[in-house]
């Protein structure tokens, strides 16, 4: 369990119990120091669950994925190379919509090319 997740648990504990929003605060920073949530998301977990909410995670987030390294576009940039194996990242970033520096990872992490032409 994260200690984020872990935290909001006691939000809802102490809101339940009765306690103020201050009281909470001022106990999670008692228990988790420099590690706790900051006020700002305290208060905002402690009012979601005064006005009723149930779950503890994170609501889902629409928008651009946190990485484009993902498998599909790993077999992209590996088939693109394997049909011209004289490619440049640049030319792949065009080819593929994928960033630069994804394709760079994709090539030395991922497909363990150790020489990469950057131009």
């Amino acid at each position: 369990m994260t200690e984020r997740v872990e935290q909001r648990i006691c939000i809802k504990f102490c809101q339940k119990l009765g306690h103020t929003c201050s009281e909470t605060i001022r106990m999670i920073r008692k228990v988790y120091g420099d590690d706790s949530m900051s006020d700002t998301q305290i208060k905002e977990w402690f009012k979601r669950f005064k006005d009723g909410r149930v779950s503890v995670d994170s609501d889902p987030r629409s928008g651009r994925p946190s990485t484009s390294r993902t498998v599909e576009n790993v077999e992209r940039v590996q088939d693109a190379i394997n049909k011209n194996c004289r490619l440049t990242v640049r030319e792949l970033e065009e080819d593929l919509a994928i960033p630069k520096t994804t394709i760079t990872k994709i090539l030395t992490e991922d497909l363990g090319m150790s020489r990469v032409k950057e131009n």
